[in-house]
């Protein structure tokens, strides 16, 4: 180890990023994390926004489970509100990173490359840092999906809902939303809000998750079967939400089944508290969007029912995973990353086919099911990675291919003969 400044180097600060590192520095494995605490919570989602999960799936991860949402209202002298503020939670993720003592390295990473047993992690003001190994929470970031028909379009008329904290500024405007997911369907509520004329374009109906209660509603024999019925994460539908609970599991299967799994549980939806803030949203039917270009100063959607113009259009088209978009590689160590359409092929510990470079959140999806999108799976590939290393370690694998343990193991045998 005198040869690397830190066995583990974490990218992200996320709530991923954090609870991996606040479980390996309870282990004793000497961690660094990279990144600006809540970054893409702060920097890519609206002001106004709530959360979709409940607070009791909201925690972050600790070791001894201590550091919860609930812990963390209760500090403020609040009860956990539902829905969950986006400010609130941003807030939770400070007071998460103040108590495990993470304090991540703000410094941005250029570039990740192998160095032999170990990598080198190029920064930002031109310094170096060596790792034994490289856990990747980089979260969403650069991950937005945008359909070809909107390709080469100007950013002034077409861009993607991450790009915008503040919707203030479409006030008076007309804007297509296209998507029917929950940041579609929440934007759509926020700029309704703000004074826009907004209109959500889809495919399909709105698929409202009645999810959520009113608090004055007593409960109901329908109510109280959904709740026996739920998961504790609440991802996917039953008996789907339930399987999602392990990803070990999903992670066995067959890859079709595991794929159809992933489309199941994470087909677009809207938490049904989002229906308050739609009245003067225009829904319309269901349609396709065959064109799209730019004509004087309005953007043109043609449809198959017809066309309209828009001052703006913006993609709540979700998110695929492309570990090339995050411009963190060098060229021959991506293509030393075994990927299925741009998702990583991960093992046990969550390990990608280069040895010591492991993969959490929403780019281990495909490997590991549906429960990596949310900030419920924190927990489990926080303590399934820290499990690893521990067991790694105890192996005496510490090279990048395990020949070290393996030519340890053959000598003693020769000493022996």
């Amino acid at each position: 180890m005198s040869k690397f400044e830190c066995e583990v180097a974490v990218i992200g600060a996320g709530p991923y990023g954090l609870s991996v590192a606040s479980h390996l520095n309870a282990a004793d494995i000497e961690t660094k994390v990279f990144g600006e605490t809540m970054s893409f919570w702060r920097k890519h989602m609206p002001k106004d926004m709530k959360l979709r999960s409940t607070p009791a799936a909201s925690d972050l991860s600790d070791p001894k489970g201590e550091l919860t949402f609930a812990a963390f209202a209760a500090g403020q002298a609040i009860p956990p509100p539902v829905p969950i503020p986006l400010q609130t939670f941003v807030g939770y993720g400070e007071w998460f990173r103040r108590h495990t003592r993470a304090d991540p390295d703000t410094r941005k990473i250029e570039r990740v490359d192998s160095l032999g047993d170990g990598f080198c992690l190029w920064l930002d003001d031109g310094s170096q840092v060596t790792a034994q190994r490289v856990v990747v929470a980089a979260g969403l970031a650069k991950q937005e999906f945008r359909p070809a028909v909107f390709s080469g379009l100007p950013h002034e008329y077409v861009s993607s809902v991450c790009e915008h904290v503040d919707v203030s500024v479409f006030r008076g405007k007309r804007v297509a939303v296209v998507g029917r997911g929950q940041s579609a369907c929440e934007y759509a509520a926020l700029l309704n809000q703000a004074g826009a004329e907004v209109e959500l374009v889809s495919r399909g109906d709105v698929h409202w998750l009645g999810s959520e209660r009113p608090a004055d509603q007593p409960e109901d024999l329908m109510w109280r079967v959904h709740k026996l019925l739920a998961s504790p994460s609440g991802v996917g539908p039953f008996p789907l939400n339930w399987l999602a609970e392990f990803p070990d599991t999903v992670r066995r299967m067959p890859k079709g089944l595991r794929g159809m799994i992933n489309t199941r549980c994470l087909r677009p939806g809207a938490t049904s508290w989002l229906k308050s803030g739609f009245a003067g949203v225009k829904t319309g039917a269901a349609r396709n969007i065959l064109e799209a270009r730019v004509q004087g100063p309005k953007a043109i959607l043609r449809f198959d029912t017809g066309s309209a113009e828009y001052d703006h259009v913006l993609l709540a088209t979700g998110y695929r995973s492309d570990i090339a978009k995050m411009n963190l590689f060098a060229p021959r160590l991506l293509e030393a990353i075994g990927c299925v359409d741009g998702s990583p092929l991960l093992s046990t510990g969550l390990q990608s086919s280069v040895p010591n470079l492991h993969f959490v959140g929403s780019t281990a999806v495909m490997s590991y099911g549906p429960l990596m999108r949310f900030v419920a799976g924190s927990g489990y590939a926080a303590r399934h990675l820290t499990r690893y290393i521990r067991a790694q370690r105890a192996l005496g694998r510490t090279t990048r291919n395990g020949s070290e343990s393996i030519a340890t193991a053959a000598g003693g045998i020769a000493s022996r003969t």
